[in-house]
């Protein structure tokens, strides 16, 4: 039988609150900062993944917080498609976290 290294599994689970904190952003329960910090404390998911994706997570969340300034949707960002993006973002990370040796 073969098992995830511990590394992964850790990953899995901070996926797994990532995506949790995506739902929360969207409906206003959790804050883009803390998601921000949140991502930016997971460790192991940045780590196990290639490093592009974390580059590409910390450049969605910076714009999501830089779109949290605004009241309303801006010309430069849209929360809608950000949030679209994360949610793209973590499928395919959950996909590449499966198909780890």
């Amino acid at each position: 039988m073969h098992t995830a290294p511990p590394d992964t599994l850790l990953a899995a689970q901070q996926l797994a609150q990532l995506r949790t904190g995506f739902a929360q952003l969207a409906q206003q329960q959790l804050s883009a900062a803390a998601l921000g910090a949140q991502a930016r404390a997971s460790g192991a998911l940045l780590t196990t993944l290639p490093p592009r994706y974390a580059e590409v997570l910390l450049n969605l969340l910076d714009r999501l917080e830089a779109s949290a300034l605004f009241a309303e949707e801006s010309c430069s960002f849209s929360q809608k498609e950000l949030f679209d993006t994360l949610e793209q973002w973590a499928d395919k990370a959950q996909a590449r976290l499966a198909s780890a040796p």
